[in-house]
């Protein structure tokens, strides 16, 4: 019998899979505006340099919506994507240090990236791309499969659905219930040798 903490890692980590590949990869099942707040309520929690926050997100669900994410997907992601109940754009404001009085007050925080457009870029784009990662684990936490990826033209989407405002786009991860049905048997990982050093 597994103990809560086996079961939670198998539902995070060790058991969940990409749902990718084919207009069957999600059952069709919907996922509820109170679902896509408690997945952001839960993944802002984690940890940001300077509590800096970059990431924005668009959850596309609407047909018109997705009729507008189709022009800019690889082919390839065209399928998989529609058939998803819900795709989350991440992306990253590049203004994001406009706001860092709210988030880290009493530093003097907005000197250390005002003026310096590669710091920011570096911060937004890498602290960005660590709360789609959240995003992901705690959808998963809460029961819902994901589909990350690539394989979309980001200056398209960002005047499609960031127009007007300094938010680029990063990846997408397609949200709802996977299909087992579909799934391949899973690609092999790195062992900790091949890819850590204690030193």
């Amino acid at each position: 019998m597994s103990s809560p903490l086996d079961a939670a890692l198998d539902q995070i980590f060790l058991a969940a899979r990409t749902y990718r590949g084919s207009d069957q990869a999600w059952l069709d099942r919907p996922v509820s505006d109170a679902q896509l707040e408690r997945i952001y309520e839960l993944a802002r929690m984690g940890p940001t340099s300077a509590n800096c926050s970059p990431a924005r997100i668009v959850f596309i669900r609407s047909p018109e919506a997705k009729a507008r994410l189709r022009e800019v997907l690889d082919p390839g992601n065209v399928a998989h994507t529609m058939a998803a109940p819900v795709t989350a754009l991440i992306g990253h404001d590049l203004t994001f240090y406009e706001r860092m009085e709210q988030l880290f007050p009493g530093t003097g925080a907005r000197a250390w990236f005002e003026g310096k457009p590669e710091v920011i870029a570096d911060t937004a784009f890498r602290n960005g791309t660590l709360q789609g990662a959240y995003l992901i684990v705690a959808a998963r936490a809460l029961g819902l499969d994901c589909g990350p990826m690539s394989g979309f033209d980001k200056a398209r989407a960002d005047d499609l659905f960031f127009a007007g405002t300094s938010i680029k786009s990063n990846f997408l991860v397609n949200i709802g219930y996977g299909n087992p049905a579909v799934l391949r048997p899973r690609n092999p990982r790195l062992a900790f040798g091949e890819a850590c050093r204690i030193e």
